[in-house]
């Protein structure tokens, strides 16, 4: 036996030993590789239980960057990242890159939508929801539904949650279980209801769970959802069966995935910011742009973010042309700020 060989049954010997996985098991988690759309609260969790697992590659997939009140929940994130403002997939790389140096890591700053979103899910074994947005599920749904690519839905709100396994062609999808997108404003949202990180890191676990079981090929893999709240001490599994109707895994109707890219703004959850999102990517080079931008303001470049500040407005700009815009009241101060300096 090789010294390879004997590390790797040192690192993972409690989790081999365990008759549902042993070695066959940890060789097919150490070829598979793992998409985590969203790096937050159940993101962070998620990458932090499969990179210790020893999943062969982890792509994290997010857009935004880690702040103060992400550290209340966000397992893979310090104060010096929030003072940085550092990229969320980036930061917690970096993290796991000192946890476990057999993954192959991958951080993917950007913002995913339906010009990108095959590209982010190519090579995947299985998807994982982090995220915190319901068009960004229904995306995922049919992304992975076409693509024939097995995704764990999990969501969070003040104490409870759902999780919940989805294998296509074998059982129903998430549009299945959530007929349409609710509209703006008929549902809490984390900054109205609040999030507890205990509920975020349960269900987290519960998805990661359901990922080693499908990338080991175990029976077992849930055929329902499972709904709990941990505050007040309930939880049970809901099975159900597949939408005869359903126009994803019955018709084969790709709604999200059709849609055009159009420059979107949205204000950012419980914060005095707003995202830009350019309908065409752009391919900025962030350090030539800095060089420009220096006579405006305070510029600071990464190899994933430029921040700009002029004292009054600020912004974060990625490669890709999305901005993240500070200090602005509403949406059409950040439309302006960003076509000042960046153009639209």
């Amino acid at each position: 036996m090789g010294k390879t060989e004997r590390d790797a049954l040192g690192r993972y010997s409690r989790q081999m030993v365990f008759e549902k996985i042993g070695v066959r098991g940890q060789e097919r988690l150490s070829a598979a590789t793992v998409v985590v759309m969203g790096v937050g609260a159940l993101g962070t969790v998620i990458a932090n239980s499969l990179c210790r697992a020893g999943v062969g590659r982890l792509r994290l997939v997010d857009r935004d960057c880690v702040e103060l009140s992400n550290l209340q929940r966000q397992v893979l994130f310090d104060e010096a990242d929030a003072a940085a403002r550092i990229p969320k997939a980036q930061a917690a790389c970096d993290h796991l890159a000192r946890v476990n140096s057999r993954v192959v890591l991958e951080p993917v700053v950007a913002h995913a939508d339906s010009s990108n979103i095959e590209d982010i899910l190519k090579g995947a074994d299985v998807v994982l929801d982090g995220s915190d947005n319901m068009e960004l599920r229904f995306l995922v749904n049919e992304a992975c539904h076409k693509l024939g690519v097995p995704w764990v839905y999990g969501g969070v709100l003040g104490s409870s949650g759902n999780c919940m396994a989805i294998i296509p062609g074998k059982s129903p999808c998430f549009r299945c279980l959530v007929p349409g997108i609710p509209p703006a404003g008929s549902f809490s949202t984390c900054a109205t209801a609040g999030v507890l990180s205990m509920a975020s890191g349960v269900v987290a676990c519960m998805e990661s769970a359901e990922a080693v079981k499908i990338i080991t090929g175990s029976a077992e893999v849930a055929r329902g959802v499972f709904v709990l709240d941990v505050w007040n001490n309930a939880a049970e599994y809901v099975p159900f069966s597949a939408n005869p109707g359903c126009p994803v895994c019955a018709r084969g109707r790709y709604e999200m995935l059709g849609r055009r890219a159009e420059t979107l703004v949205a204000s950012l959850c419980g914060r005095d910011e707003y995202q830009i999102i350019p309908g065409r990517k752009a391919g900025i080079d962030l350090a030539e742009f800095g060089k420009r931008l220096s006579v405006s303001g305070t510029v600071s470049c990464g190899r994933f973010m430029l921040a700009f500040s002029n004292g009054e407005i600020g912004f974060s700009l990625f490669p890709d042309g999305r901005a993240i815009v500070r200090n602005v009241g509403d949406e059409k101060a950040a439309r302006s700020v960003y076509s000042e300096y960046v153009g639209l």
